[in-house]
């Protein structure tokens, strides 16, 4: 394994945790993309809704995370059910997660302009080395990394999304299993991975400012078994309905960023958005920051159905 590398890798786990416990990446964006971590979003737009998302984070640093998503959901003839299904590729130095999921939706009228809807998901998640490092002299002849290496993993979700046209509250756990993909054995390189369970609330409101101009804060906690609280929080600025511009911070225990955010609605169907973060923690001279890419394309058949919609 050559050196630049190796360092590259051990400042990514030490930038995570000191012991490894794979988490669901998080998404700058988050507040567009909210059915990659909560089932009962599926379906909410009232129409067929696509979302496809590149994430490279830490650009610059060696085995640096790379996360592309892409998810698809709409309601059903039923209007209260909606269904979903969402693959997330994550890849994390030589570690690669993929989940594929399905999600479901069942959503209750609490007052006339309010509903909550309930999700579960249920899938699969791949674990798997690359071989780079399975071939690298200094681990190949530890059985460890090829028994850990190449597996599936069943999971299940569950999620609660209360809205109206002006506000939302989430509150999920896409992840409800442990799974821990070592079979309770650890490697020469005490090298640990673990999936564990990760609780998510998010939560947004949209003002008018002006009548051309809204203004729409997001908040994103995130709380991992083992692992440091995780704030995310966003102040968006929309212009005549078809411009958003803001910016976003995190933070938590070992490492935090800052960043701005475009969205573009191209036309009543398509929407692009860029976001970048920059590091505020040891990580940051190793770096030139956090790129990401979304889409989003929806099929409106219904007149009824609003555009653009604010979450």
């Amino acid at each position: 394994m050559k050196l630049s590398k190796f360092i590259s890798i051990v400042i990514l786990f030490l930038s995570v945790s000191t012991v490894f416990a794979q988490q669901l990446p998080q998404f700058t964006q988050y507040m567009f993309n909210t059915i990659s971590i909560n089932p009962a979003y599926a379906g909410s737009r009232e129409t067929l809704s696509v979302v496809g998302l590149h994430r490279s984070q830490w650009v610059g640093l060696d085995g640096g995370p790379e996360t592309q998503t892409l998810s698809v959901h709409t309601p059903m003839r039923n209007e209260n059910m909606g269904l979903g299904i969402s693959f997330i590729n994550d890849k994390l130095g030589y570690e690669n997660f993929s989940y594929l999921y399905a999600d479901y939706s069942y959503t209750i009228k609490t007052s006339e302009k309010t509903k909550l809807a309930f999700g579960i998901k249920a899938g699969m998640t791949h674990y798997f080395l690359d071989r780079e490092l399975l071939d690298d002299p200094s681990v190949v002849d530890d059985p460890f990394f090829n028994d850990v290496s190449n597996r599936w993993s069943p999971n299940v979700g569950a999620g609660l999304y209360l809205h109206s046209d002006r506000w939302y509250l989430g509150l999920s756990t896409p992840r409800i299993l442990n799974t821990d993909y070592n079979n309770g054995r650890n490697g020469t390189l005490d090298y640990v991975a673990l999936e564990r369970i990760s609780y998510y609330f998010t939560g947004g409101y949209v003002f008018d400012l002006s009548e051309n101009t809204k203004l729409k804060p997001s908040v994103l906690l995130k709380a991992t078994n083992g692992a440091p609280l995780s704030f995310d929080a966003s102040a968006n600025f929309l212009f005549h309905d078809v411009f958003w511009l803001g910016a976003a911070y995190r933070v938590n225990q070992n490492a935090g960023a800052i960043g701005g955010i475009a969205d573009f609605q191209i036309s009543k169907q398509m929407r692009i958005g860029y976001a970048y973060e920059y590091p505020i923690s040891d990580i940051a001279p190793y770096t030139s920051g956090t790129h990401e890419i979304l889409l989003m394309y929806e099929v409106f058949k219904s007149k009824r159905v609003k555009s653009p919609r604010y979450f």
